[in-house]
């Protein structure tokens, strides 16, 4: 009979905290748990933090500024704390751009390698983080009665088992909760957005294509046409038509979100089946092909463009989420709503990724607030989450998933974690508004 067998010798790690997953969820966790007093521990599957933001390419930090019906309002902050330190450091390297109008609001690009480097910098200057990158979580430890105490990973050395008193999962698609047979949910009745391969277009004569095109990076209705009428079987495969192009920090650079990747038999993909993810790359990559050889003949400034770069994984706007003691409403991002208990704002359209045409939908002159209790699982003890595994409904995840509000979600949790594990307090227990009032005295404003 054939039997399983790796009989490389397992190794053992211990701490206070445990983060599974490097976004800017988890890279802000572990730094805010760490400054806490916690010893931490970091698993990232790549060789680089940044998660979406870098692995998957999607190059902005979103979320930064509110949204007006005035298109003559200069840029206005919203979002502060943690963010700010980060985005600070990666504009003394070089590797941020200045306010980008993004139609009723603006966004920052970013270089994906100085992102990678400035985590780097702010994790190694926390003495008590360890970082093991290449490694692949595959069990959750859970003890007696749902309690998650650490999880089991695959590496090069051989199996590693992290045991901790606090899990943060900070995976982006709450695989933790996941392993432990938590209650979570999928988008809207299962379906969720489709995913989008970002590419970088180099060789771009950026001042021309924005004398044209003007200062927004949303492409205007005369792009959308042009690429419905070339978007046929004996010219292009162009399934998207409403496009984002953004000047990056690097000379004679776009990046382009551009890309609409569904099945090649036209089906929603899922990201969490491994021929949907497999699918999504191939197409992806091929979509990417498409739309630098139409950008290329038919862009002002483009006409020397080629694709420097794609993601190193397609990008993914949604894929699980938890089931938590609070969901954040449709209605609540609608309106504004605010909470004693919110550790987080937004003013970020709900971004609706279906059909040929992305649909925004703007919060004007007003953010709402996100509550600690949507990162506490409803069952389940000794963990937490952080980043776009919230608990949200299917509208609300459209919005609040974005760069900004993860960093803020990771500063928060951090806190919480770092109360749990130091002063055994059960996360389901702490009272939000403690953490709001130490995210405020980091620097957030939320009030």
């Amino acid at each position: 009979m054939t039997q399983p067998s790796d009989q490389r010798p397992a190794w053992r790690l211990k701490a206070d905290c445990l983060v599974v997953g490097g976004g800017a969820a988890g890279v802000a966790a572990a730094i805010t748990a760490a400054r806490r007093g916690c010893s931490v521990i970091m698993l990232e599957r790549y060789g680089f933090c940044g998660g979406g933001a870098v692995a998957g390419l999607s190059g902005t930090i979103c979320g930064l500024y509110a949204a007006s019906k005035d298109d003559s309002k200069p840029p206005e902050r919203v979002v502060h704390g943690f963010v700010a330190e980060f985005i600070d450091l990666m504009e003394r390297r070089g590797g941020l751009t200045g306010p980008v109008r993004y139609g009723k609001t603006f966004t920052r690009v970013h270089d994906p390698l100085i992102w990678r480097e400035a985590a780097d910098h702010l994790l190694q200057a926390e003495t008590d983080i360890r970082i093991v990158y290449h490694s692949i979580v595959t069990e959750a430890l859970v003890d007696g009665d749902e309690c998650i105490v650490g999880v089991e990973a695959y590496t090069k050395q051989g199996r590693l088992r992290v045991e901790a008193k606090v899990t943060i999962d900070a995976s982006g698609d709450a695989d933790i909760a996941a392993m432990a047979g938590l209650p979570t949910t999928q988008g809207d009745n299962g379906h969720v957005q489709n995913p989008t391969m970002i590419f970088r277009l180099q060789g771009v004569d950026v001042p021309r294509f924005l004398e044209l095109y003007g200062p927004d990076s949303i492409m205007g209705p005369d792009i959308s046409r042009l690429i419905n009428e070339e978007n046929t079987a004996e010219r292009y495969m162009l399934p998207r038509s409403k496009v984002f192009l953004f000047p990056s920090p690097r000379p004679g650079e776009l990046v382009c979100n551009a890309t609409r990747v569904t099945g090649r038999d036209g089906r929603e993909l899922n990201p969490l089946r491994a021929e949907d993810l497999t699918e999504a790359e191939i197409v992806g990559r091929a979509q990417v092909r498409e739309y630098a050889r139409f950008f290329r003949n038919f862009l002002r400034g483009c006409e020397e463009s080629f694709v420097n770069d794609t993601g190193v994984q397609v990008g993914i706007r949604q894929s699980r989420q938890i089931k938590g003691v609070t969901q954040l409403s449709n209605v609540a991002v609608r309106t504004g709503a605010k909470s004693p208990t919110g550790i987080a704002c937004s003013s970020w359209p709900i971004e609706m990724h279906s059909g040929e045409r992305p649909q925004l939908h703007w919060l004007f002159e007003d953010t709402y607030e996100v509550p600690y209790e949507c990162f506490v699982p409803m069952r389940g003890e000794g963990l937490l989450m952080a980043g776009r595994c919230l608990s949200a409904e299917h509208e609300a995840m459209a919005s609040a998933r974005v760069t900004a509000q993860c960093f803020s979600y990771g500063h928060a949790i951090g806190h919480a974690a770092a109360i749990a594990s130091l002063d055994g307090v059960p996360p389901r227990e702490i009272d939000g508004r403690e953490i709001r009032e130490l995210v405020n005295r980091d620097g957030a404003r939320l009030d």
